[in-house]
């Protein structure tokens, strides 16, 4: 049994029209769980709430002040512990290699000139391997697959267009 429509009425304090209610007063007849929530309805709307006792609202207050310091203390003794701890970490993985570069400054500039001459080397050879995948790709791939190719990237890029697009004007103020 669809109980969405009757759940919504009986809990929302929205007014229902003349048609819904009648339709709700079958339904409550015919269901049991319907009916028992209409009841516990009607009863908690009844009953009269309790005042709180003398002085609540001062201690709350003062409580959660209280709380609210003890939680700026743990918070700001943890963002310290947290920057010690990494601080002595870094130096700790850090300190061979500042002593080795204090030590023998020979040994720190060989080390960057091969790391250099790594990385020179490295990008030569990914541009050539570049170049030789470029070269050889469109003597493989028919032109019909290039255009599906092509027309599936601007699709692409036409569909991320539009969803920008929107996402902009969503954020964007509605006129006067």
């Amino acid at each position: 049994m669809n109980h969405l429509p009757f759940e919504n009425w009986l809990l929302n304090d929205m007014p229902i029209t003349s048609e819904q209610q009648r339709e709700l007063d079958v339904h409550l007849r015919n269901c049991s769980y319907c009916s028992a929530l209409a009841e516990t309805g009607r009863l908690l709307n009844t009953t009269k709430m309790a005042a709180p006792a003398a002085g609540f609202t001062m201690r709350f207050q003062s409580r959660l002040a209280t709380r609210k310091i003890e939680e700026h203390r743990r918070k700001l003794l943890g963002a310290l512990l947290f920057i010690l701890g990494g601080s002595a970490l870094v130096m700790w993985l850090t300190a061979p290699y500042v002593l080795s570069f204090l030590a023998a400054p020979s040994t720190w500039i060989s080390v960057v000139v091969s790391w250099f001459i790594y990385l020179e080397t490295t990008l030569v050879a990914l541009v050539n391997a570049g170049l030789v995948i470029f070269t050889i790709i469109p003597k493989f791939m028919p032109p019909f697959a290039w255009m599906v190719l092509i027309s599936a990237f601007a699709g692409i890029s036409l569909l991320w267009s539009v969803s920008i697009w929107r996402f902009a004007q969503r954020g964007m103020p509605q006129g006067v």
